[in-house]
């Protein structure tokens, strides 16, 4: 496999951190604790479900047509009324509403990414109460002006 590679083979792979032995010692630590504790994948995911579960809430509550959709403990809020099922209809997304949408979280100290089609990712890290705090600084933004009038 590893043959297949570049330079020695024709598929190039690159990363900002690939090899890098702070990072590879960062990751078999992770995975040595995933390994001792393999409930927290069951943990993360409940973390998750309850989380996006609250915002599809949240938008709904806010009369949005917007979806969030997540697998696991990633997920994202589209910014469309079409179900998003693949990269054509998530294109359907109204992606000047969503930097809205980040700018305004980010001015209130929550970080997501910058991009439409980039995912949130949960970690074990996030607490019930920053989770439950993002979901109401988001339906602050779901209810103001800025949120409704683009």
């Amino acid at each position: 496999i590893m043959e297949m590679v570049a330079p020695v083979g024709p598929v190039y792979q690159a990363g900002t951190l690939s090899g890098n032995p702070v990072a590879m010692a960062a990751g078999f630590a992770q995975l040595s604790i995933l390994r001792e504790h393999p409930e927290y994948y069951r943990e993360l995911n409940e973390k998750a479900d309850i989380f996006f579960r609250k915002l599809a809430v949240a938008v709904e509550a806010a009369g949005k047509p917007y979806q969030v959709n997540h697998i696991g403990s990633l997920g994202c809020i589209f910014f469309t009324g079409e179900h998003v099922r693949d990269y054509e209809s998530a294109k359907t997304s109204d992606t000047a509403r969503y930097a809205d949408y980040c700018n305004y979280m980010l001015s209130r100290g929550i970080y997501l990414a910058p991009a439409q089609f980039e995912a949130m990712f949960l970690s074990m890290a996030h607490t019930t109460e920053q989770l439950d705090h993002t979901v109401d600084v988001a339906m602050e933004y779901l209810a103001t002006e800025e949120g409704n009038n683009r």
